[in-house]
């Protein structure tokens, strides 16, 4: 079996950071039905441009992949009561919205433990359900404002930068898929279910680790470094060569000495200004000039196999077409394939997360609706009268 084969997740999710930690369950094997609000059309992401089709989108594909969707009408009494019998046979509710919404809903374990005392109600939101802000919506772009990332990142010239990626959605996602398989295992064991009160705030916050301790315990305060430089170490960043961008990382003395073997440059392992991470950092406007000074001498490709061979940590800038064409992108199997009636042939990225030999065969994301008969069927045991008699007075929309 797969090893989340037997965990069925009910999941009020929309955009990306909620789709994102649930798309690692589902490849895990994990059952995830998404409800979706009729109202709204279903989840917001299914709106996305600019690769859209209708109802759905490349955007929408990406995060959905393994999924079931049942549309559902949770404030109307036909659509709460097909809700509530699915709580009876499922492990967790997993829900990605503002703060103060699950109790609006009633998705909360308080709400649904006399329904099925084992669930693990799972909350993603950008606050939290506690504090000032937990009514206020919470976006990546928002957090990484909010939480100190832009102010650390750009150029120090330059204005504040967020990252090129959404790394709190989907960090946020990783989070709340762990504290959902967490809770799920606890709720197995002591027979009793939980919330797990997860934000966005929270994991930004959090991903601040070490600078954060530096800034809390003895005052430290970030300065924007160029060319993506590492605050401490040095050297550590990107290197113009000949003809395109590398990365150098020296995070030992070892690799300091091996790459001034690699740049035939002795004169730099014996200058005493350089001879300690301390010492290089103290005169490290010195040092790149003399690093810069060397590197554009040669091709980036030559000088990443002479790096190589010499085991200093480095690589290549790559843009996306390139790191896709990095043989250790095929060797690791990071891209799946699907077949959709509209795009064609839709390859994306698998989920990093490897539990055992046993790997999902990718499915593409639902469309709106597209499992209601197995899921009201199959798992609820519907049969066709009830299912067109809630259809009749508008639970599913």
């Amino acid at each position: 079996m797969r090893p989340l084969e037997d965990v069925r997740i009910l999941a009020i999710e929309q955009f990306a950071a909620g789709p994102f930690g649930s798309l690692q369950l589902a490849e895990l094997g994990a059952e995830v039905i998404k409800v979706e609000d009729p109202a709204a059309g279903g989840d917001v992401g299914r709106t996305v441009p600019p690769y859209r089709a209708g109802d759905d989108n490349l955007f929408f594909e990406t995060f959905n992949r393994n999924k079931r969707s049942l549309s559902l009408d949770l404030a109307h009494p036909g659509g709460r009561a097909v809700f509530e019998d699915l709580v009876r046979v499922s492990d967790a509710v997993y829900s990605n919205l503002r703060g103060d919404v699950p109790e609006r809903l009633g998705i909360r374990y308080a709400d649904l433990a006399p329904l099925n005392p084992r669930i693990v109600c799972c909350s993603l939101s950008g606050f939290g359900m506690t504090g000032p802000r937990r009514a206020e919506p919470g976006y990546d772009y928002i957090l990484q404002g909010l939480a100190g990332w832009m102010d650390m990142t750009g150029e120090p010239a330059g204005p504040p930068a967020k990252s090129g990626l959404s790394l709190v959605d989907f960090s946020g996602g990783l989070v709340a898929a762990l504290a959902l398989v967490v809770g799920v295992h606890a709720a197995r064991r002591d027979g009793r279910g939980m919330d797990c009160d997860l934000s966005l705030f929270d994991v930004a916050m959090s991903m601040l680790s070490y600078p954060a301790t530096w800034h809390l315990t003895a005052g430290w305060l970030p300065e924007r470094v160029s060319r993506s430089a590492h605050p401490s170490l040095v050297p550590f960043q990107n290197f113009p060569t000949a003809d395109a961008w590398i990365v150098i990382g020296c995070a030992k003395e070892k690799f300091w000495r091996s790459l001034c073997e690699v740049l035939d440059r002795p004169d730099l392992a014996a200058d005493p200004r350089f001879a300690t991470f301390a010492t290089r950092r103290e005169h490290k406007e010195a040092l790149i000039a003399e690093l810069d000074r060397t590197l554009v001498g040669d091709t980036a490709a030559r000088w990443l196999t002479r790096l190589r061979g010499a085991a200093v940590p480095c690589g290549p800038v790559n843009g996306l077409a390139a790191a896709f064409a990095d043989g250790q992108t095929a060797a690791r199997e990071l891209v799946v394939e699907t077949e959709h009636p509209t795009f064609g042939r839709v390859r994306s990225v698998r989920s990093p997360v490897r539990v055992g030999a046993a790997r999902v065969d990718p499915r593409r994301a639902p469309r709106r609706h597209e499992d209601a008969a197995d899921v009201l069927g199959a798992v609820l045991g519907y049969d066709c009268d009830r299912i067109a008699e809630l259809e009749s007075v508008g639970a599913f929309g």
